[in-house]
Order: C-alpha cells, then structure tokens, then sequence
C-alpha cells in the first residue's frame, strides 16, 4: 500500500494546505477534521476562511455551530447572522434556511 493510502484525512489536508495554503476546500475539511479533537485549533481555520473566503457560505453554519458549542454566543449569532448575508446575497435558500433555524435555535436556548 502506499504512503497516500496510509496517510490519515488529516495528515492528508495539512499537506494540501503546505502546498497550497489557500485552498478552500482543504482548510474546510481540515476545520472539521479538527473541530472534533481540537476546536480552538479548528476555530482559527474557520476564522481564516471567514476573512479570506467570505462568500464560502459552507463555513458560516459549522464555524457557527464550533462557536456555541465553545459557549461563545455572540460570536456564533454574528457568524451565523454574516453566513445568512451571504447565502441571502448567493441564492441558496436552503443554506439560508439552514443558518436562520441554527440562529433560531441558539436564540431559544439563551
């Protein structure tokens, strides 16, 4: 088996990134990857994504829902809030309608 077969998802997208630092796609999956073990490491791929690639509507809800579940509130209602915006601005309604329930939700559980 090869070494790309043997490589974990993570190690795989930190290699992408070395190689292309602002690869979208790649810092993305490395945000989830790392929300999971490692959220305030994960936080600081999504806040990149939030600076450099405003209109990657994906990022608005799991950077978000990484926020709340920080217990970061306020951050995650801006967040979301911005990722309505966007997705407004784009024409996704279902993305839209996805980040107005998760904004609903953390509003309800204040």
């Amino acid at each position: 088996m090869g070494t790309e077969a043997e490589e974990t998802r993570r190690e795989f997208l930190e290699g992408a990134l070395r190689a292309k630092p602002d690869d979208t796609i790649a810092r993305y999956g490395l945000a989830l990857e790392l929300a999971k073990t490692q959220p305030a490491e994960a936080w600081t791929h999504f806040e990149y994504l939030l600076a450099h690639h405003a209109d990657y509507s994906a990022t608005y809800y799991q950077a978000g829902m990484l926020l709340a579940g920080l217990g970061r509130r306020e951050e995650a209602r801006k967040v979301l809030g911005d990722g309505i915006e966007v997705t407004r601005r784009q024409g996704k309604q279902h993305a839209q309608q996805e980040l107005e329930r998760a904004l609903e939700e953390l509003e309800n559980d204040a």
